[in-house]
């Protein structure tokens, strides 16, 4: 008995398929786009692109320009979009960067996104040394306690970092941890300035580690790259005069790579751009 073989074209729904079409139409040079000419295009009746429209704009997918009655792409697309690069494009980008970034410095460097005000690692390039700080990849940690969190925190609006700050239990993980809320608010407005933070032994006692922002093509802080490593070894000069110049180039080769566009790494600590 010979098996029948299904191509993959016999599972096409079509009625998705012209939903598929329909956006596709929306080009870089074209804004938008009447039902007459989308029908004309999609070669289908005026009612059944009717309700193809209606169904994408109740998701967001497409909306109306109210003056001139035309169709264009809704927001959704956009949060998609930024969704790929950010847990995609993000990875595959900053991969090269952060290898390069470990060559440099030998230590463990960490690329970071935060979800639901906690931090999230996504991909680490580690140290060959042997004394070393080892990744652990998807744990969930607190943004108040570590570098890359703060840097991430630090780009919020500053409605939400209030509200997160008053009704969060700022837990204390060593003697370092900032639990006061007024110290860390300040903190993280001085984040903001400089363009980079610090875990001073904080999360973990003798563990260091230094963040910088990554922007993506729309200005916003889509993530963080981290150096991390033994307090004995990231000590205060080296910090100032190693590895923040070094992580700080390696947050902005990543935003160029996303679009970003390229920031200027100044000279000294303390006057960099703010990143909201």
């Amino acid at each position: 008995m010979h098996k029948v073989k299904n191509e993959k074209s016999s599972y096409v729904i079509q009625i998705v398929e012209h939903a598929l079409d329909l956006l596709e139409q929306f080009h870089d040079d074209v804004d938008e786009l009447g039902i007459a000419e989308l029908s004309r295009r999609l070669k289908l009746h005026k009612n059944k692109v009717f309700r193809l429209l209606a169904t994408l704009q109740s998701r967001h997918y497409i909306e109306q320009n109210t003056a001139t009655e035309n169709y264009r792409l809704g927001l959704k697309n956009l949060e998609l979009g930024q969704a790929v690069i950010r847990h995609m494009g993000l990875i595959r980008l900053a991969r090269p960067v952060q290898e390069a970034l470990v060559r440099k410095c030998r230590e463990t460097s960490y690329l970071a996104t935060m979800k639901d005000f906690q931090i999230v690692y996504l991909d680490a390039v580690e140290s060959d040394l042997f004394l070393r700080v080892v990744p652990t990849l998807g744990e969930k940690l607190p943004i108040y306690c570590t570098a890359a969190g703060k840097v991430l925190a630090a780009s919020l609006n500053e409605e939400i970092l209030q509200k997160y700050i008053r009704t969060s239990e700022l837990k204390r993980f060593t003697p370092n941890t900032i639990c006061d809320p007024a110290e860390l608010a300040n903190q993280l407005r001085s984040i903001a300035d400089l363009g980079y933070a610090v875990d001073n032994e904080e999360l973990n006692e003798g563990v260091k580690c230094v963040s910088a922002p990554i922007v993506d093509y729309t200005r916003q802080v889509v993530g963080a790259v981290s150096i991390s490593g033994p307090s004995m070894r990231l000590t205060a000069e080296r910090m100032d005069h190693e590895l923040i110049p070094l992580v700080t180039k390696a947050a902005e080769e990543i935003s160029f790579r996303l679009g970003g566009g390229q920031l200027v790494v100044p000279e000294k600590r303390g006057r960099r751009t703010r990143f909201h």
